[in-house]
């Protein structure tokens, strides 16, 4: 996938969860955030597992753990300014300004979660590049080098549900809200340019970031799946959700 098909599909994740909201014009909006969410949080969880973890345990010893465990505190840390709207916990403001610390916290974890996709890219170009070498034509990549950018989709649009559906019930008009929406969907591609343009200089291991951003889906899907529950049993709608969202990422790995 191309840089710019990514940023495409960052900004786009993002737009399209913000007009979710628009288009149900305050008809079922929590069932819905409720519902993504679950399925996002089931293919985060899946793919952390499955994919991520061992893919970092197999390049590194075991010390990565704690950029793994860094990452989850870090999630823990900034949930703490965005009042948990990452696993659809909404609260209006009453003098229809923006939250600052809300705003900020979720721009800097979609800035995080976007670095490690350069890598993703470089991956699939040089399984691209070898496969030409070795086979003399080109051939499709199996696609995991894409399973890091879906699963960061997945988790964009409940989040925008979210954000958009708090902005309008805080008393912020349209024009407003698409501005803000418009700032949060620019983060994550941010993250991606500078993991692609500017990381490198830095001369650090990109895994590392990676291992963060594990992290911080493990404390996200947990959370997201030990809050669908309601007097300790599961709705089904949202249990099914979630089993989808396992499934995708098992068909994904």
């Amino acid at each position: 996938m191309t840089t710019l098909l990514i940023l495409l599909a960052l900004i786009g994740s993002v737009l399209l969860g913000a007009g979710i909201v628009i288009f149900l014009n305050g008809r079922s909006q929590d069932k819905t955030i409720k519902l993504l969410l679950s399925f996002g949080g089931g293919f985060l969880l899946s793919i952390a597992f499955i994919h991520f973890i061992p893919e970092i345990y197999s390049k590194h010893d075991y010390n990565i753990g704690f950029y793994i465990l860094i990452g989850f505190l870090i999630q823990l840390f900034l949930e703490y300014f965005s009042g948990g709207i990452e696993h659809g916990h909404v609260h209006p403001t009453k003098n229809g300004t923006l939250p600052w610390g809300l705003f900020i916290s979720l721009s800097l974890h979609s800035f995080i979660e976007g670095i490690p996709l350069a890598q993703d890219l470089t991956n699939g170009a040089e399984a691209l590049i070898d496969h030409v070498h070795t086979h003399g034509h080109a051939h499709h990549h199996d696609g995991d080098d894409n399973t890091l950018l879906l699963g960061i989709i997945l988790h964009k649009i409940p989040v925008a549900v979210a954000l958009m559906t708090m902005l309008l019930a805080s008393g912020f008009n349209k024009i407003k809200s698409w501005i803000v929406i418009l700032g949060f969907s620019i983060m994550a591609p941010f993250g991606f340019l500078f993991g692609q343009y500017g990381f490198s200089s830095l001369s650090l291991d990109i895994d590392l970031i990676l291992a963060v951003v594990v992290g911080m889906f493990l404390h996200i899907s947990t959370t997201i799946i030990f809050e669908s529950s309601e007097n300790h049993k599961f709705n089904f709608a949202k249990l099914v959700s979630l089993l989808i969202g396992v499934v995708l990422a098992l068909l994904v790995h």
